[in-house]
């Protein structure tokens, strides 16, 4: 018995819209994903949403000089429109709705009562001028595992949690000139350490499903004393943590509960009645949870979080594909909104179109380093791999149209069957790669474009397994190329290939765009 596949893409902060640093990473790869996955008869139920918790909503705000909950719905509203823009089309988008809310305390009370989270006294700034404590985006300074310079929670250099206390150097990130001392505050821990052998085992039986720096930093972190990972914060944005009055819980604390919650309101809204908020989740369920996430969010969804449902109960099922994605870059320099050194993904998509954007975002996917995006490369890219051959191949399937139905060789079926394996190769789980897939399209494209027709049943039929493959990626051409046809979720694209006869149409066109 197998059960749905359950997508996710951790919710990006409810600070602002979503650019192309976004979505070149985990929203398009769970699409395509997601798409491919439908498209031959699966299950599927993609989540995400924005995060309205984190201190960054508070920083931003604070910045903006706005108020802190007109910047979560604005934002949400903007992320919401931003995918839509961009064709990608998820199942459920949470936000601060009480529902979620209500969820993640229960959870916390429920791994409170059965003892897996205690009071312990941790360090944290403390800022003398506002008497405040300072955590995540409030607090920067050095790492003290890689030396980068960091804000506390998380290092995105390193990949390791870093609690404020541990910070080298803090800083306010208001106010860098505030005066800051360490003071201990009692706040519910969950002690990590008590699962890192069951979590080792866990990834050990994975190996070779994660992408290699993935690998590398769950082995590093496992590989020594884990230390006890706060699940409140005294501070006053957040969720108010159950019975601790002035305390929060952790955003980073929250994951386990919000993939929780985003699988029930996926499948909810595709019709689907799994029961509780947890049911999607337990063994019995048979489902597959596939993260698709940046390096560094690895330890709130793989350590802590995993951690956390361990703590929860036996019978939960702890997943094991975190797909991971490197940064997406400007011109080689970091996505920055506070220096204007960005590309908002809307505002691309009113200038180019979206399946030019989607296949240059996969040719270009930070899988497994850094990448970098440039206006000029974009249009190099898509007028030279995608838009010029595929407008020379459908002008010479033209002289086809209209001739009725044609047969389809069977070495044209040979051909065919071929290309359908090679994109099944990109798509499946774990190898799954947008580069191989646009690299695939890439070189079937440029093989149809110096082919020699002759055989104008063959040639045809090459060109729509060739979009069929491709629709996860170019869903625009695909639909258009498509529309009338029998491209329904399901259809085996195998079966498709051995098909005898094929009566041609007559393809769109692709625009190129300028500099």
């Amino acid at each position: 018995m197998t059960g749905p596949t359950i997508v996710i893409s951790p919710a990006p902060t409810a600070n602002g819209d979503l650019h192309l640093g976004h979505l070149a990473g985990p929203f398009l790869a769970a699409d395509v994903y997601t798409r491919y996955a439908r498209s031959a008869g699966r299950e599927v139920l993609f989540g995400t949403g924005v995060q309205d918790t984190s201190t960054y909503v508070a920083t931003t705000a604070h910045r903006l000089g706005i108020d802190a909950q007109a910047l979560v719905e604005r934002s949400a509203k903007e992320v919401e429109a931003t995918l839509a823009a961009l064709g990608i089309a998820v199942d459920a988008f949470t936000g601060w709705e009480e529902r979620f809310t209500s969820f993640v305390t229960r959870v916390v009370a429920d791994l409170r009562a059965k003892g897996a989270v205690r009071l312990r006294p941790m360090p944290f700034p403390y800022s003398t001028r506002t008497g405040e404590y300072l955590v995540d985006g409030h607090v920067a300074g050095t790492c003290p595992v890689c030396l980068a310079d960091s804000c506390a929670g998380l290092c995105e250099s390193c990949g390791h949690a870093v609690t404020a206390g541990e910070l080298l150097d803090p800083r306010s990130t208001r106010d860098p000139e505030d005066v800051l001392e360490i003071r201990e505050v009692e706040v519910l821990v969950l002690p990590l350490e008590r699962y890192r052998q069951r979590l080792r085992a866990h990834f050990a039986d994975a190996a070779g499903v994660l992408r290699p720096h993935a690998a590398q930093v769950l082995d590093e972190l496992l590989a020594q004393p884990l230390p006890d990972f706060p699940v409140t914060y005294p501070i006053g944005w957040g969720i108010p943590a159950p019975e601790l009055p002035g305390q929060v819980i952790n955003p980073n604390a929250e994951p386990v509960a919000w993939t929780m919650y985003c699988a029930l309101l996926a499948a909810e809204n595709r019709g689907l009645e799994p029961g509780s908020e947890d049911a999607l989740l337990r063994t019995d369920a048979h489902a597959r949870v596939v993260y698709f996430l940046g390096i560094d969010n690895i330890h709130p969804f793989a350590i802590s979080g995993l951690a956390m449902l361990l703590a929860l109960g036996e019978d939960y099922a702890l997943p094991n594909l975190f797909l991971t994605n490197e940064f997406y870059e400007l011109r080689h320099e970091k996505f920055s909104t506070s220096r204007g050194h960005l590309v908002w993904g809307r505002d691309l998509a009113t200038q180019v179109p979206r399946d030019l954007i989607r296949f240059h975002l996969a040719s270009n996917s930070p899988e497994l380093q850094r990448t970098s995006f440039s206006r000029e490369e974009l249009v190099a890219l898509t007028r030279t791999r995608l838009v010029e051959p595929w407008n020379r191949v459908a002008a010479k399937a033209d002289a086809w149209v209209w001739r009725g139905t044609l047969p389809i060789s069977e070495r044209g079926r040979a051909d065919a069957l071929r290309v359908v394996d090679r994109f099944r190769v990109a798509y499946e789980l774990p190898g799954f790669s947008l580069h191989r897939a646009t690299e695939t399209l890439t070189q079937q494209l440029a093989r149809l474009d110096r082919m020699t027709v002759t055989e104008g049943g063959d040639f045809c039929h090459q060109i729509d397994v060739l979009v069929r493959c491709a629709a996860p990626i170019l869903i625009d051409l695909a639909a258009t190329a498509l529309a009338g046809s029998d491209m329904l979720p399901g259809t085996d694209l195998r079966e498709v290939a051995r098909r005898t006869v094929i009566e041609p149409v007559r393809l769109p066109r692709l625009q190129p765009v300028e500099v």
